[in-house]
């Protein structure tokens, strides 16, 4: 897993998430804390432990080092799990099967906190069969001081994971369902609920606080059973193909495979359908807010595949048909080597901010005046600074540090437009929808900045690099003014 995680991770370039990671991590404590009152607080944790690690040496390997850290904590707890649960060579098989999965692979190499979570869940659930195979082992006699401490671990464990992302919560809901599939005793009940309470009771504040940002999330979709069987393509090895119906059909035969079943498939299945669930009323829903589920696919698949090798009668030869089950997951990985080095491009994340930096580099001068349209096309300048070094951003009020936001606060309309009367050149950083589409903000600012554009000036060169536009205006000859503030402008005709 380390390995894969570290193939490739310098593509040279952020997409906008992981921009978000490295420029709010190198903030200041206190300015990360003040914007965490107005937004992304779910992210809190993340970022404080991030500004301690690009303190070190910021740059993009080192934004995404913790991430292939953790995909390779999660692989070797998913290796022990099915030892645990199972057997040596099942935990090898869900080990390395989690390792070869290209969604693991993909998120090892995110600057965002969900690789780090699927390690905490499951570290979680190795810690509930460690806990629950010491009380059974207790039987009635008084605790043991180990068990005592597990348990604790437990909670710890799930406290720290649900507040890096608090929808890991639905972990405790598969853990539930363990116990209950394994009819565990009252005493068992008693010692989880204590350690998950102390959890929940640990993240409320972060729920409060993350329900009133809520309007971050307002993009997601309802999901629906397209949703669901593409979760389940990429919880697979192979998405597509004879790779993926084996996985399913050893899935399959997994779900027979007594105790590791009862941890497996709950782990994979309730987490994404409690969510599924939910975003029917308000949706929440993304694949990688249920990235730790994907941990419960290889210990079935594994499994599965256990219970045939076993019904092969191979057991005087138990290396050989281990041996071959690492061969399998071998040839699975050499099948699968175009998609992960798909997932390697710079082309599969929505955008590419450093193409747009080196864009603006070459085409725009010093001391030219640029407008950001809408304001959040501030972000390439704040990954990517030097290719706007010297540039007046003509918008821009207070910076994102000092004003507590993520993008910086902007002028007024009058201010703007006092601004706008003293230039005769602007250049235009424009996202997709901004210019080529019937989209009209409502924020009086960016509703000035589309339509006085477009109206006191004309077009005279165009660049574009991964969907966003570098625009170049001139002043017209004669303006027409504009209209009064008092009431919404008419978009300019396009």
């Amino acid at each position: 897993m380390s390995a894969v995680g570290l193939w490739g991770l310098d593509r040279g370039g952020i997409w906008r998430d992981e921009a978000v990671t490295f420029q709010v991590a190198r903030r200041t404590v206190p300015q990360i804390w003040r914007l965490l009152h107005g937004v992304d607080a779910v992210h809190g944790l993340y970022y404080l432990c991030m500004h301690v690690v690009l303190a070190v040496r910021p740059g993009e390997v080192v934004l995404r080092l913790p991430s292939v850290c953790g995909a390779a904590a999660t692989a070797a707890l998913v290796a022990a799990l099915g030892v645990r649960l199972a057997r040596p060579r099942v935990g090898l098989w869900a080990g390395l099967l989690y390792a070869v999965t290209p969604l693991a692979g993909h998120y090892a190499q995110e600057g965002r906190s969900y690789a780090l979570v699927a390690a905490g869940a499951a570290g979680a659930t190795l810690l509930l069969a460690r806990g629950l195979d010491e009380r059974t082992d207790a039987g009635r006699a008084a605790l043991p001081r180990p068990s005592r401490h597990t348990w604790w671990a437990y909670g710890g464990v799930v406290a720290v994971t649900t507040l890096l992302h608090e929808l890991a919560v639905f972990v405790l809901c598969a853990h539930a369902l363990t116990l209950a599939l394994l009819r565990a005793p009252r005493r068992v009940w008693r010692a989880w609920a204590r350690a998950a309470g102390a959890a929940v009771v640990l993240l409320l504040p972060l729920v409060l606080v993350s329900r009133g940002q809520s309007q971050q999330v307002e993009w997601l979709p309802v999901p629906d059973w397209e949703s669901a069987q593409r979760l389940l393509r990429a919880f697979a090895a192979g998405p597509r193909g004879a790779v993926f119906w084996g996985c399913l059909t050893l899935m399959a035969v997994g779900l027979t495979a007594g105790r590791t079943a009862a941890f497996a498939a709950p782990l994979m299945i309730v987490p994404p359908g409690f969510l599924m669930l939910l975003s029917q009323v308000k949706p929440l829903y993304h694949d990688r807010y249920v990235l730790y589920a994907l941990a419960g696919a290889p210990l079935l698949i594994a499994a599965g595949a256990d219970r045939l090798a076993g019904l092969a009668g191979r057991r005087p030869h138990a290396w050989a048909v281990t041996a071959a089950g690492v061969l399998a997951v071998a040839l699975v990985f050499l099948h699968l080597l175009p998609l992960h080095r798909e997932y390697r491009t710079p082309a599969h994340r929505p955008d590419d901010l450093a193409a747009v930096s080196a864009l603006t580099a070459r085409e725009v001068r010093p001391g030219d005046p640029v407008l950001f349209l809408p304001s959040l096309g501030r972000r390439t300048a704040l990954a990517y600074p030097k290719g706007f070094r010297g540039v007046r951003d003509l918008a821009l009020k207070t910076p994102g540090p000092e004003s507590g936001t993520l993008y910086g606060r902007e002028v007024g309309p009058w201010e703007l437009q006092r601004r706008l009367a003293s230039v005769n050149r602007l250049w235009v950083l424009a996202e997709p929808y901004a210019l080529r589409s019937r989209w009209f903000p409502g924020e009086p600012t960016e509703r000035l900045k589309l339509v006085a554009v477009e109206e006191r000036f004309v077009p005279r060169w165009e660049g574009e690099r991964d969907g966003v536009t570098l625009r170049l205006y001139v002043r017209r000859p004669a303006t027409a003014s504009l209209a009064p503030l008092g009431r919404s402008p008419s978009p300019a005709p396009r």
